[in-house]
């Protein structure tokens, strides 16, 4: 069947001297699961998971070279010895599973925090990647052939450990590519001004560690086509750059990415959300390709970001732009993703909907990944497939409320073998994702919704819409195990010289009724505020943003938020920051300027929406308890996302999966 729908995907890859059962890698990307500078058994039940799952090619991620790139303890450094024999497990381990590892090396130049080590970060001049960072230290030329050497020395250890080729890093603004940036490169030297000596750096680091390793040895070059940064590399000066460092080494592969990693709207390109248009990147992968075709011995073309799906791998594949393509988020959520697809369960895939909150939000916190459509991200080694552990006591199980914590929580006991029932008292599932569907560039998050709704069908859990719970209810039923997933109340802030703003599901009920000047007060920073503005704005309304912390999305991590204040810009959103809303009158709004305590400006006004954190709905969990204790009910219960605290999809889901493991 895989041979039918998806003939190239499917066709083996030869890269140098290592052959690739398909066309689809797991580009590098950070875990966080480093365990003093080293990488751990984490690290190991991750990857073998993907490798199992029919991945061709695992790259493991951002390997330090130097210990002045060495930075967090979750970052893992290919220097120390003592990382070969662990590298060689997790290699093994890959190999058994048919796939092949390869490792990127690199040197993250000015984004090392000098807190971490207390040392200065390096670069090629003294600009700082965020106004925020401190000012890095000017490299040397004797600390530039330091560096190069300490890559070619990582490259070998590597080997040594039994992986199967090397990815030497150039882009996202690391350090290679902070050389060859006019934006970065400020030196005067033999290594900065011409673009010529811009790329001596990065081509003797290329051809160190072509030396060091052999001709035979696979070896590649990831790049940024496109840092979109103001005075940056560009597409054009790319597609000159990399024939030029093909030609100074063995290149076995070219990886196009784009970005750099800089504190402005590039982050947010780096690891697009769903808001961007699918395959908004994919055209510089075939200009690179273009660029490479008059090259003698063309390197392997590899592609990334925003492959969701292998049906999007395909197309690209087919196109002839690109030889093999990356698909990194997917993994994440799904390391079963292209066997899945080879037998025709492609149904049965977990989907990545480019929410980026389990996987680069938890990096913006220096946390390990997870998913938020699959909360065993991360946890292989600890939770097997819930229907691999099969519970030793079939118990009739009553799941309270259809929200994401409740579905989730209700597919997973069944899995277990459990007898299932899930009450909605709405007509149906999804819960708050139901509004979502309202707005076009969040409306990705559906996809989790219908992914819930297979599982409940495939483990036959027992679904009862319109159907309220309460005490005497619940009772009858003679549950063994409820699980509350009730939700919360929504609130919506009342200010103190009169009026109250509305909730998101009060405005959305008919927004035609919300007039055409709408203020909004951002007391939250999350995406839906800030998203909700800008479906206004699509909408043609005249949006005002009230923040009183000073910045719009301030939860959100920087891989979404930079692209969300720029889009907001671009609709012409007005942002008020650090003031309050006084009152409204239906009329007109009436600020207070948190800076200096007095009164702002007067805003006109049809509407105002003023969500807060809504309040936990665990007023029926507290009365079975209650019961429960009084009448000594061998009744376990168990509560799951927001009717314990109002939080996001991302805890909703884990917390409902967590539940129905342990019942």
């Amino acid at each position: 069947m895989s041979g039918i729908r998806y003939p190239h995907v499917f066709q083996p890859l030869r890269i140098g001297n290592v052959e690739v059962r398909n066309r689809i890698m797991v580009p590098a990307h950070t875990t966080n699961f480093g365990e003093d500078n080293l990488p751990s058994q984490r690290h190991l039940d991750y990857h073998r998971a993907r490798a199992a799952g029919g991945a061709g090619l695992i790259i493991f991620e951002a390997i330090r070279v130097h210990r002045s790139s060495l930075g967090r303890k979750q970052g893992v450094n290919g220097y120390d010895r003592a990382c070969i024999p662990k590298f060689r497990e997790i290699a093994e381990a890959v190999q058994a599973e048919g796939g092949r590892l390869f490792g990127q090396i690199i040197h993250l130049g000015r984004h090392i925090d000098g807190n971490f080590t207390r040392t200065p970060s390096w670069s090629a001049s003294d600009t700082p990647w965020t106004a925020m960072a401190p000012a890095p230290h000017p490299m040397t030329v004797d600390e530039i052939a330091e560096v190069t050497a300490a890559h070619a020395e990582v490259a070998c250890n590597l080997l040594e450990a039994g992986l199967d080729g090397i990815e030497l890093q150039m882009a996202h603004g690391h350090l290679l590519q902070q050389f060859l940036s006019p934006a970065v490169n400020r030196r005067t030297d033999e290594y900065g001004g011409s673009p010529e000596n811009r790329l001596r750096f990065p081509v003797e680091t290329l051809q160190a560690v072509r030396n060091a390793i052999g001709p035979d040895a696979c070896l590649g070059i990831r790049i940024s086509a496109d840092e979109f940064l103001e005075g940056g590399l560009t597409i054009e000066d790319m597609c000159d750059i990399v024939p030029k460092l093909v030609a100074a080494a063995k290149v076995d592969f070219v990886n196009v990415s784009h970005s750099a990693y800089h504190g402005s709207y590039t982050i947010a390109t780096q690891m697009a959300d769903m808001s961007f248009p699918k395959g908004t990147f994919w055209p510089l992968t075939t200009r690179i390709r273009q660029a490479l075709e008059p090259v003698s011995n063309r390197p392997v073309v590899m592609s990334v970001c925003q492959y969701r799906t292998i049906a999007d791998a395909e197309a690209m594949l087919s196109s002839g732009d690109t030889d093999m393509v990356g698909m990194a988020r997917a993994h994440i959520a799904d390391p079963e993703l292209v066997n899945k697809a080879a037998q025709g369960r492609e149904g049965e895939t977990i989907p990545c909907i480019g929410c980026n909150q389990g996987c680069a939000g938890m990096l913006a916190h220096n946390l390990a990944i997870t998913c938020l459509t699959n909360p065993r991200t991360g946890k292989e080694g600890e939770w097997q497939k819930p229907d691999l552990t099969p519970a030793t006591d079939r118990k009739r199980v009553l799941v309270i409320g259809g929200g994401p914590a409740g579905a989730e929580a209700a597919w997973t006991a069944a899995a277990r073998g459990h007898d299932v029932t899930l009450w909605e008292r709405g007509d149906r599932l999804g819960g708050e994702l139901n509004r979502i569907e309202k707005m076009p560039l969040r409306a990705e998050f559906l996809q989790l919704l219908e992914h819930q709704k297979r599982r409940l069908e495939q483990y036959e859990v027992k679904t009862e819409l319109g159907r309220s719970a309460d005490l005497d209810s619940v009772r009858s039923f003679m549950p063994d195990t409820v699980i509350m997933a009730t939700g919360a109340r929504a609130v919506g802030q009342s200010f103190p010289e009169g009026g109250r703003g509305l909730t998101f599901a009060e405005a959305l009920a008919d927004v035609s009724a919300l007039g055409s000047r709408i203020v909004m007060l951002d007391a939250l920073g999350t995406w839906a505020v800030s998203g909700m503005a800008e479906y206004l704005a699509d909408l043609g309304k005249q949006v005002t943003l009230i923040v009183p912390t000073g910045t719009p999305a301030w939860t959100v991590s920087v891989y979404s938020s930079y692209a969300l204040r720029h889009r907001l810009r671009e609709k012409q959103v007005r942002i008020i920051g650090t003031h309050a809303i006084r009152s409204w009158d239906g009329g007109k709004v009436q600020l207070t300027d948190l800076s200096l305590g007095e009164a702002g400006p007067e805003l006109p006004a049809d509407s105002v929406i003023a969500p807060l954190h809504g309040h936990a709905d665990d007023r029926l969990t507290s009365e079975l308890i209650a019961w429960r204790n009084e009448a000594n009910a061998p009744v376990d219960i168990r509560s799951a996302g927001d009717c314990q605290s109002p939080r996001t999809a991302l805890e909703a889901v884990f917390e409902g999966q967590e539940a129905g493991r342990l019942v």
